[in-house]
């Protein structure tokens, strides 16, 4: 990570709202709004915030789809998000939403600040306002993912105006927010950075999640075409899956396009490796995993397990059962009650103290955009050309290419490639959700029909309290 000063920004106090209301004219924060340094400051202030949710997002993204499991029983949010029995009194519920909107509350705040600015005086403007509207897009997207129909907050409101802004349509956010932002944040943010911006929102991730935007809304056509731009701006997959998951190696390669950014021992540290390690001394001891307790959480299913390919350089990553010193293997005790029974290497490193990994969360890489390409081009009758940019990343896993498929098997091997691939990076369920699989694949494990999306916090319906504009989502 080289974004520097992440959570030394403090622009608000959270309010009990769900909108963090970021006071407006008066003379402490328009002071703070003077010179492009202030813009960079409170640009880093957001990037602080995804920071703070994306510890979770796994939650979402994978825990409730069929790779990934709760194996303590006294993790009791998780297994109720695993079981489908979650709530709208859910607590990490109302803390996502707080969290997004809080963000969506600062980056308004940047746009409304910069926008009568002198480019002469701010003279990175375009780019702060680009990185404020990729992650404000990007708040938008998670959202609407998580929860449906959201109140549409472009601008800097006060109190009285949050209680009356109701849930707008989710095709109406995705048009008139996530998709604007994201093109005008592409036309302002550079290929690439140097020294301590290295790590900052580019044109590539924009056109990147600008891509998975229009996939996930089945426009098929412009996402194709939204692909093929990324495909042009020098990424490259690594040639060793491993390497990705290597954090005394350079982790802005030519894979990467946006993390969510963390860097050990200045406090700005990340707690995915704990999350993830198993509860088991000798393991955690093995890889220098100190100074916090292991959550074992993001274990593996069996079923993920079997899918994979013995051949596949990609299982032993994502899948573990125990560990192996000096030739001899151990699978882990059935008697560590509080240890899962699997774990990913993914977030594995050594860690100093707790929660303070070097690990970055991969919101977007590249193989991701070489899957989404090949599912573009195979959605648009192109199946050749999508075998193409499959086999990629499937010949990368130490797998045979694909030959002479069809466009209804292609379709079913990208989707298989994107699960092992992808694993414990927060996409499966978004996957499942938005081909449209979600419920017969998860229907075993207690998912109902109005389960693609999660119920909104009921502290937010009660805070609104009007129905009319701001009702739960039904079934909940």
């Amino acid at each position: 990570m080289t974004i520097t000063g992440l959570s030394l920004i403090a622009l608000t106090a959270c309010k009990k709202s769900f909108i963090e209301r970021v006071p407006t004219a008066t003379v402490s924060i328009d002071v703070l709004y003077k010179t492009d340094k202030d813009f960079q400051d409170a640009v880093a202030g957001c990037y602080a915030i995804l920071q703070t949710q994306y510890l979770n997002f796994w939650v979402f993204g994978d825990l409730p789809a069929d790779d990934i499991q709760e194996d303590i029983p006294n993790h009791f949010e998780h297994t109720a998000v695993e079981q489908f029995t979650v709530n709208d009194r859910t607590a990490i519920l109302e803390s996502t939403w707080m969290n997004y909107y809080k963000l969506i509350s600062r980056t308004n705040s940047v746009l409304a600040k910069i926008e009568g600015k002198d480019a002469a005086v701010i003279t990175n403007k375009d780019r702060h306002i680009g990185e404020a509207k990729f992650m404000r897009a990007l708040a938008y997207f998670d959202l609407v993912r998580i929860y449906g129909d959201v109140p549409a907050i472009t601008t800097e409101v006060t109190v009285a105006e949050s209680y009356k802004s109701g849930r707008a349509k989710v095709d109406n956010i995705y048009n008139d927010i996530i998709i604007k932002d994201l093109l005008d944040a592409e036309a302002k943010l550079p290929v690439k950075y140097s020294g301590v911006d290295v790590g900052r929102a580019t044109k590539g991730a924009a056109k990147a999640l600008l891509g998975k935007v229009y996939l996930t809304r089945k426009d098929f056509a412009k996402a194709e075409t939204k692909l093929q731009e990324v495909t042009t701006l020098g990424y490259s997959l690594l040639p060793n899956y491993k390497d990705l998951w290597d954090y005394t190696k350079n982790e802005h390669h030519s894979e990467y396009i946006f993390d969510i950014e963390f860097e050990e021992g200045i406090q700005e540290g990340s707690s995915y490796t704990h999350q993830f390690v198993p509860a088991w001394l000798t393991l955690t001891d093995y890889y220098g995993i100190k100074g916090g307790q292991a959550q074992s959480d993001g274990a593996s299913t069996t079923g993920f397990y079997a899918a994979f390919d013995p051949s596949d350089k990609r299982r032993d990553i994502n899948v573990q059962y125990g560990l192996t010193i000096n030739g001899v293997y151990t699978p882990i005790p059935t008697t560590q009650i509080q240890a899962s029974k699997s774990y990913s290497m993914k977030y594995i490193t050594p860690v100093a103290s707790s929660n303070d990994s070097r690990a970055n969360w991969k919101v977007i890489r590249y193989a991701d955009v070489l899957l989404m390409y090949a599912e573009a081009l195979n959605e648009n009758g192109k199946t050749g050309l999508a075998q193409d940019q499959l086999n990629l990343v499937h010949v990368r896993a130490g797998l045979s290419a694909y030959s002479g498929l069809n466009q209804t098997d292609a379709r079913e091997k990208i989707y298989l490639e994107r699960r092992l691939e992808l694993c414990l990076e927060g996409h499966r369920w978004f996957d499942l959700v938005r081909t449209g699989r979600a419920l017969a694949t998860m229907q075993p494990a207690g998912m109902k029909a109005h389960q693609t999306i999660f119920p909104i916090p009921l502290s937010q319906i009660q805070i609104i309290n009007n129905p009319t504009i701001f009702p739960q989502n039904p079934g909940y």
